[in-house]
């Protein structure tokens, strides 16, 4: 499922909320990061209905929405989709690139250290 950079702010702020939200509670979920009008937020939800990506649930007189995506599913997703794109896959060119380019913090470089050492002790 393609889901567009729209659309995933608007899943953000569903799986922000850990409860189903109205499309108007999304919309001020949003009011910092996006001036959009509730149009445009009720069109991207609905967008992402029939993606099967949230789920709409008439409570009263309103739609309650809510992801049926994981953010973790949606993030290996795309992270895949990303080095598979743009690093044929390759993870090691991927990290390469952005160590080369941006120059990482000292608390950085100690994650990525313990990151190492947890997959050496795994295998």
């Amino acid at each position: 499922m393609k889901i567009s950079p729209a659309e995933s702010q608007v899943l953000d702020a569903l799986w922000r909320a850990r409860r189903p939200l109205a499309a108007e509670e999304v919309t001020q979920a949003l009011a910092d990061e996006q001036e959009w009008a509730h149009p445009t937020v009720r069109s991207l939800l609905n967008r992402l209905v029939k993606k099967s990506a949230v789920a709409a649930r008439m409570e009263g007189r309103r739609y309650l929405y809510s992801p049926l995506v994981a953010r973790a599913d949606y993030t290996q997703a795309e992270s895949e989709s990303l080095l598979d794109r743009l690093f044929d896959g390759q993870l090691v060119p991927f990290v390469t690139q952005f160590a080369s380019r941006k120059k990482l913090s000292p608390e950085e470089v100690a994650q990525l250290r313990k990151l190492v050492e947890k997959l050496e002790n795994d295998s």
